[in-house]
């Protein structure tokens, strides 16, 4: 067989998993590791994201005064999602993740804990930013940059993979489109770093029917095309009828208001001028499901100026603001207005749950509706990575990560708690890095 390149890892991919793989396996300098993306252009789900990472037990925690610990937040993951078989993945990826919050602050990047970013589901605050707020865009920068400096590294733009290469059920490679030609890559070890199938309306009407027709938000890469790869090789799929939804999605802008609000008292008014749902008891991606089955799949989502003062900071605030997403209204009867409601009955629809504390005017409102952001249905990993077959072995020479593999939602989109995304990419993405390189010092030694 020829081939037209030979490295030691190629990755498919270059958001979140794959960058995270390609730096952790060149941290050893004897790996040749290269990166093949689809279109940097077009993006990943990473750099739309907010960036946010959720770990349990950092030193950025435990300065605040946070009590919190890997175990406690891969028992939370747990409970949301009832996912116990896949309970060896998420302790090893929540295992992974302070190590990975506190390597990227050593490596310069700004990281506070998110005190104001409280979300449902999580019984301390372990979501970790960027201090300035700007989102996931800011963070694949920083990682891109890191990896364009290690010598024995690269990273492929408008390289898009379209097949894998086996020999006797062991992958040696994978064929890559490029300036119109195809390319035959050997490699060692091949992983499968791509986005999810969210943006397949194919498959997405085929293992996700029941989320009706909702807004897309994220990127058009997402497209599932290894799939097919790996399971012609005997490997199998599991929780493809979960996604990452949101209920936040601003309608007729496709922006997204900050999950944080409904912690700040915000509320949620149907069109039938109905207060339906605890709001704190929902996440965003559960929260989709409750708002696909209200009048007009949408309703109003109400704060004052004390919610917004706590979240306008946050990159999904600022791009509905500049996008003029939220709607100002100076009084009671100017809010009741525009929900076609009466004054009584709007000051009704406002009024607080036990122990929360009311609205005051003035008010902003947003009218939001549902969205699917990615899948959470992937391939079947062990905790190191490595692709399973229908017996439970590894496939020789192939790993997943990222929305390649299953996800941390388990069967249902209502598991998916907040930072699971990111967790399981970059997390993924730490794990088989470090377990290649340390793979080829094992072999070294012997």
């Amino acid at each position: 067989m020829t081939w037209d390149i030979e490295v030691d890892v190629a990755v498919v991919g270059g958001g979140a998993c794959g960058v995270m793989t390609a730096l952790r396996a060149a941290g050893d300098p004897g790996l040749v590791v290269a990166v093949f993306e689809r279109s940097a252009r077009e993006g990943c789900n990473a750099a739309i994201s907010s960036g946010s990472l959720a770990a349990g037990g950092t030193r950025f925690q435990a300065a605040a005064g946070i009590d919190d610990s890997p175990r406690r937040h891969a028992e939370d993951i747990l409970r949301a999602s009832g996912d116990e078989e896949w309970r060896p993945v998420v302790e090893a990826l929540c295992a992974a993740a302070p190590r990975i919050v506190e390597w990227l602050a050593d490596t310069g990047y700004p990281i506070e804990i998110g005190t104001d970013m409280p979300r449902a589901g999580m019984t301390a605050p372990r979501l970790h930013t960027d201090t300035g707020r700007l989102g996931g865009a800011r963070l694949m920068r920083h990682l891109r940059a890191l990896l364009a400096a290690r010598d024995n590294a690269a990273f492929v733009d408008e390289a898009r993979a379209v097949d894998l290469v086996s020999r006797d059920g062991e992958v040696t490679g994978v064929v890559v489109a490029q300036n119109g030609a195809l390319q035959r890559v050997r490699a060692g070890a091949v992983v499968l770093a791509a986005d999810g199938f969210a943006a397949d309306e194919a498959l997405v009407e085929q293992h996700l029917p029941h989320l009706g027709t909702p807004f897309y938000g994220g990127v058009s890469t997402s497209t599932g095309d290894a799939l097919p790869w790996a399971m012609r090789l005997g490997a199998r799929l599991r929780n493809m009828g979960a996604g990452l939804r949101s209920g936040l999605v601003v309608v007729d802008h496709g922006t997204r208001v900050s999950p944080a609000l409904p912690f700040n008292g915000a509320v949620l008014v149907n069109l039938d001028g109905e207060r339906f749902v605890d709001e704190e008891s929902k996440g965003y991606s559960s929260m989709a499901g409750v708002l696909r089955r209200q009048p007009g799949e949408r309703a109003a989502m109400i704060w004052d100026a004390a919610a917004m003062a706590a979240t306008r900071e946050s990159e999904m605030m600022r791009e509905c603001l500049a996008a003029g997403a939220v709607l100002d209204r100076a009084t009671l009867g100017e809010l009741a207005a525009s929900l076609h409601l009466t004054t009584d009955q709007a000051d009704r629809a406002l009024a607080p749950l036990p122990g929360r504390r009311r609205l005051t005017a003035p008010y902003h409102l947003a009218w939001v509706t549902h969205g699917l952001l990615a899948t959470q249905g992937g391939l079947v990993i062990d905790p190191s990575g490595r692709v399973l077959d229908e017996a439970g072995a590894p496939i020789p020479g192939l790993y997943a990560g990222g929305g390649t593999a299953c996800g941390l939602a388990g069967p249902h989109s209502d598991g998916y708690l907040s930072g699971n995304g990111l967790l399981s990419a970059f997390g993924m993405g730490w794990i088989i890095g470090n377990h290649l390189a340390e793979r080829t010092t094992r072999a070294q030694v012997q």
